[in-house]
């Protein structure tokens, strides 16, 4: 069994970053920003929900002989899914780099590949983070959340070369 310390812990860190993203909202006058905040706060409510998850088996097991394991094998693969947790706050890409094809936050599968007579050409977009003028008063709240919560955050757009 985990530590429950820590996930109490991360529940009210969690809980406290949601708080300060709503407060932060307020003063928010862009819509890019405005919507940048909300799926921040999504995510970190997903986050929570996650903890929530963890600490409830915790508590199954505590009180439970759990004689199959099943809540003990629940518990490991909520933490693995927690541990590798992630909040996408603006575009996702996924390469297949077998079939050469990509797309971009779960929409269609395009093909990189293109031919001419001039040959053939792979051409994959890339993700480029944005600044941190472009993220205004949420750029701190998410290094913040970073570093001392843990969960990675990724604000990047997809550019296409």
């Amino acid at each position: 069994m985990s530590d429950d310390r820590y996930y109490v812990h991360q529940l009210a860190v969690l809980a406290g970053f949601r708080l300060t993203v709503l407060a932060n909202r307020l003063g928010c006058e862009d819509e890019f920003l405005l919507e940048l905040h909300d799926r921040l706060i999504e995510g970190l409510a997903r986050a929570i929900a996650r903890v929530q998850s963890i600490t409830a088996l915790e508590r199954q097991l505590a009180i439970d002989t759990d004689e199959e394991g099943l809540a003990a094998f629940q518990l490991h693969g909520e933490e693995e899914c927690f541990a590798r947790f992630r909040i996408t706050l603006l575009d996702d890409l996924e390469i297949d780099f077998d079939t050469n094809e990509y797309h971009v936050n779960g929409g269609e599968w395009h093909y990189a590949l293109s031919a001419d007579c001039d040959g053939i050409e792979i051409s994959y977009p890339r993700l480029v983070a944005l600044t941190e003028a472009e993220l205004g008063t949420l750029a701190p709240i998410v290094r913040a959340i970073r570093c001392e919560a843990g969960i990675g955050i990724s604000i990047a757009r997809v550019v296409y070369d």
